[in-house]
């Protein structure tokens, strides 16, 4: 007896249904073999096409980073340098190699914090861009330059990085200083008809006094021949007795009581006139002075009065100009030149406000107070305006708004005010205001000047 299993037992039908359930077995592998084969593939293609696009995106960030014009630097908790684009190397004056493991605060002229330069960024967001201007940087040959900085600390896996945006504003700087005189050299030639006008009146009445000076002394000179001859005469025994006569009558001739009277008048009205054109001629060289780059001791009641009588043409006819002057006012340290200017916008601000809302022969008034608050000088200047609105108020500040028709005002003028007063001197500068009843400038300037108003002025 044959066993279980054994080929005899074999039929031709098992033996085909066997090879049948082998080859769906194997055309199933098959299948499932080309679909991962597929899906593999597509993945391939899908992670070269990522890779490729990370390429890029590196590509293109290190090119950003290489022809960025700001100086891009980072540096560890130790401060020292990892990377530096070459933007950072030209401002600097240092190779990329040289760079490379620097400490950080060698690029700084100032004394840092005990932390490192790292301290002010230490709490801000990775996407968060600390701003720091105004401050000076050093070069490799020991210059020193004015920049500007943005700092930020990125949160990695194991460890904190810094960075320094870094942009050289030398230039700027330079190009701010000489926009700001060119404005102030405008003002100068739009006040200069003005300021002609000024002169000429006293030097009219100074002209027509000294031409009636030298027809008077004329006539005196031929009274006092008379009167010599008469000396003459008198001392040789020899007395004439018609001299007497001619001289009472040429005395008469000439206007001898006239010319005593209007002798005296005329040669005061003469140095009146010449103390106001020299008065005129030295607040306008006051005002036009360059100034120095750094801070001077200030008298503001002086800089306000030359301001007032610099800009007299502008006023007269439009409104009577009061001044109530705190005389204990200490020196206070300023960029004169530039507070002239804002000084002078405000004045001719208030007497358009004032022009726009009085009648031809109404005249306004306009206020100038300063008093001593604390730490702080305070300066106002009002008028009897038109006045404005709330809306208004709030944007009178921005560069090239303005109120008056196309041709009159440029909208400059109290953008500048706001950054000679808030920007350059660390001070502040309120506006209160109410349609028909005027308006109010409140300054305040520092008596004492700390070191980040330093750095706005910078």
């Amino acid at each position: 007896m044959s066993s279980v299993g054994s080929p005899s037992e074999v039929t031709p039908d098992v033996l085909k249904r066997s090879i049948a359930r082998e080859r769906r077995a194997r055309k199933e592998a098959e299948s499932l073999l080309e679909q991962k084969s597929r899906e593999l593939y597509d993945k391939n293609v899908e992670l070269q096409e990522i890779a490729a696009a990370h390429h890029e995106t590196a590509k293109m960030s290190s090119t950003i980073l290489e022809t960025a014009v700001e100086g891009i630097i980072t540096f560890d908790g130790e401060c020292r340098i990892e990377t530096a684009n070459p933007s950072a190397c030209k401002i600097f004056g240092y190779t990329k190699d040289e760079l490379i493991g620097m400490d950080i605060r060698e690029l700084r002229t100032e004394t840092e914090e005990p932390t490192g330069p790292k301290a002010r960024f230490s709490q801000s967001r990775t996407d968060e861009l600390v701003p720091l201007k105004g401050l000076l940087g050093k070069r490799k040959d020991g210059t020193v330059f004015e920049m500007d900085l943005s700092g930020s600390k990125v949160q990695l896996e194991d460890r904190d990085l810094y960075t320094w945006l870094v942009r050289d504003t030398t230039n700027r700087r330079n190009l701010e200083r000489q926009l700001a005189f060119a404005q102030k050299m405008e003002s100068v030639g739009q006040l200069a008809a003005g300021v002609a006008h000024e002169i000429n009146t006293p030097i009219q009445y100074v002209g027509d006094n000294t031409s009636f000076l030298g027809d008077s002394f004329g006539k005196l000179i031929s009274l006092f021949d008379l009167y010599e001859r008469l000396y003459d005469e008198c001392r040789e025994g020899d007395l004439h007795p018609n001299l007497c006569t001619r001289i009472c009558e040429h005395s008469k001739k000439i206007k001898l009581k006239f010319l005593l009277e209007e002798i005296p008048e005329a040669i005061s009205e003469s140095v009146q006139g010449t103390s106001r054109v020299a008065e005129i001629v030295r607040a306008m060289k006051e005002f036009s002075h360059p100034g120095s780059a750094e801070r001077t001791p200030t008298d503001i009641n002086k800089a306000i009065k030359s301001t007032i009588t610099i800009s007299r043409h502008e006023w007269k006819y439009i409104a009577e100009v009061e001044t109530d002057f705190d005389k204990s006012l200490p020196l206070v340290p300023c960029l004169p030149g530039q507070l002239n200017q804002a000084l002078l916008n405000l004045i001719v601000n208030a007497t358009h406000a004032i022009a726009e809302s009085k009648g031809p022969n109404e005249v306004g008034t306009i206020r100038l107070k300063t008093r001593l608050v604390g730490d702080w000088i305070e300066i106002s200047v009002s008028d009897t305006g038109c006045g404005m609105n709330e809306t208004l108020c709030q944007k009178i500040f921005e560069p090239f708004f303005t109120t008056k028709s196309v041709g009159i005002g440029t909208g400059q003028g109290l953008s500048i005010v706001y950054s000679v007063i808030v920007e350059k001197h660390g001070g502040t500068i309120n506006v209160e205001s109410a349609i028909g009843e005027g308006t109010t400038f409140s300054i305040r300037l520092p008596v004492v000047v700390n070191d980040e108003s330093l750095r706005k002025e910078q």
